[in-house]
């Protein structure tokens, strides 16, 4: 049932001094072990569990998976066992453990006691942080650490106290939960695609949990699973599942990889989806024609307080209504009733903002429909792409950006247009996220040229006449 990698001992180099016909035959023998190692290692780093010993003592990290299924002889029986454990994807650790399963919360222990069709565990045990951002140390801070292992002879304290018929999701609501970008990137997408196979029939269990954040997207919760979500740290019963999947699925930022999911799960199908669990009336956006002058696009502003704000937002509001727009303005923050402002989104066929969280709502808006991000300054643009512009293909919105000039930067209020944070922002990056964040992230605000921006809002009316 389980994968488990294990690292081979490398010989050691070779003496320069002969050691005869039997260190020679050594040699060779151990050369042939190294070039068998080496050709499953390229295969698909994966011991098979037919090489593990039954009482094989094993520390982590599981090492894994592709979705292959494993067979083991035992006892005259070909037992099935599944891929367990994906310690390979560069943002998220998913461990799947089919058997007796037993969860204790006020631990944090995931305990194994047998395996599927009652095939007793060897002694090994591994940490796990169920949260989709592992490669960034400050989110997963806030994670809590699980410990998952074996579960051998009798011990009280994991004695089954609540059965579960069900399967289970563990999953943390830590890390940069409360960002309305991360949490569709990090937590509301992943556990779309890790739980849709079950059709609700799955109970979650919250590691970190958050109550305001489980209010927030109840709608979305309650559509997965038709259970009560448990906050498991809380518990000191011992939870009992036939099966629990530990941490999320995740393929990349803000969307589904269809060749990842075993039922080929799209960014459509995510979409669809968010329509029905809000009651979203537009499946697709507004398409002009030369004769429609009455029929105006409605375009979303996405305002900001803190930081990357619109110092004249009124004023690129009355350009807009100048080229035939109508124009909502409204701020997506943490108190936000997402039901709402879901449905105002939806309701809209333009949506354009500065970089920033408020943008992940084009998750809501109708196909076809255009996201503007105003780009700041601060050589951001590889990540602006990346977090905005590449799942917009995904989700068929078309993406439109426009990238500020130095005077519609507040930052030129405190510095010199000669000073090296505009004439070379490379060298702030030099000094790492955290001066880049600090200074292009958290202290500009745009005040948006409108005869520059003007093409920009033009290009996107055209768009939607095709």
């Amino acid at each position: 049932m389980a994968y488990i990698s294990i690292f081979a001992r490398s010989f050691g180099k070779n003496e320069k001094k002969k050691l005869g016909y039997g260190a020679t035959g050594s040699l060779i023998m151990a050369f042939g072990i190294w070039i068998v190692f080496k050709h499953y290692l390229c295969q698909v780093s994966v011991l098979s569990l037919q090489k593990i010993p039954i009482d094989a003592s094993l520390e982590m990290p599981v090492k894994v998976i592709n979705d292959t299924k494993i067979s083991r002889y035992l006892e005259g029986e070909t037992e099935k066992v599944k891929p367990t454990c994906n310690f390979l994807e560069p943002r998220s650790d998913y461990c799947e453990i089919t058997g007796d399963i037993r969860v204790h919360g006020k631990s944090s222990t995931v305990s194994i006691a047998s395996l599927q069709s009652g095939f007793q565990v060897g002694n090994y045990s591994w940490k796990i942080r169920p949260y989709s951002r592992k490669e960034n140390s400050v989110a997963m801070e806030l994670v809590k650490n699980w410990s998952v292992n074996s579960l051998t002879g009798y011990n009280k304290t994991h004695h089954c106290k609540l059965n579960h018929s069900v399967p289970a999701i563990l999953f943390s609501l830590g890390g940069f939960s409360g960002n309305h970008f991360h949490d569709f990137s990090d937590l509301v997408v992943p556990l779309y695609i890790t739980s849709q196979q079950f059709n609700g029939e799955v109970q979650f269990l919250v590691t970190d949990y958050k109550p305001w954040w489980v209010s927030k997207f109840r709608r979305i919760l309650e559509n997965l699973s038709r259970y009560e979500i448990i906050d498991i740290d809380k518990q000191e019963n011992v939870h009992c599942f036939s099966s629990v999947i530990i941490g999320l699925k995740y393929h990349k930022e803000l969307s589904i990889d269809p060749s990842k999911s075993p039922a080929g799960v799209s960014m459509k199908d995510f979409r669809r989806f968010l329509r029905s669990t809000y009651s979203l009336q537009r499946t697709k956006a507004i398409k002009l024609r030369e004769s429609d002058q009455d029929r105006r696009p409605r375009l979303l502003i996405i305002t900001r307080r803190k930081s990357r704000a619109f110092v004249n937002v009124g004023r690129i509001s009355k350009s807009a209504r100048n080229l035939g727009y109508e124009v909502v303005v409204a701020e997506a923050n943490l108190s936000t009733d997402l039901t709402k402002f879901a449905a105002l989104v939806n309701s809209c066929d333009v949506l354009m903002g500065v970089h920033g969280a408020g943008l992940a709502n084009m998750v809501f808006l109708p196909e076809n429909a255009i996201l503007i991000q105003i780009v700041p300054l601060g050589k951001i643009e590889r990540l602006a792409r990346a977090d905005f512009a590449e799942p917009s293909k995904d989700m068929n919105i078309r993406y439109l950006e426009y990238n500020i000039g130095v005077k519609e930067s507040s930052l030129i209020k405190e510095y010199p247009i000669e000073h090296v944070i505009f004439r070379d922002p490379m060298v702030v990056h030099k000094q790492g996220w955290g001066a880049v964040k600090s200074m292009y992230l958290e202290r500009q605000n745009v005040k948006l040229d409108v005869h520059r921006f003007k093409p920009t809002l033009s290009k996107a009316f055209e768009l939607l006449r095709h």
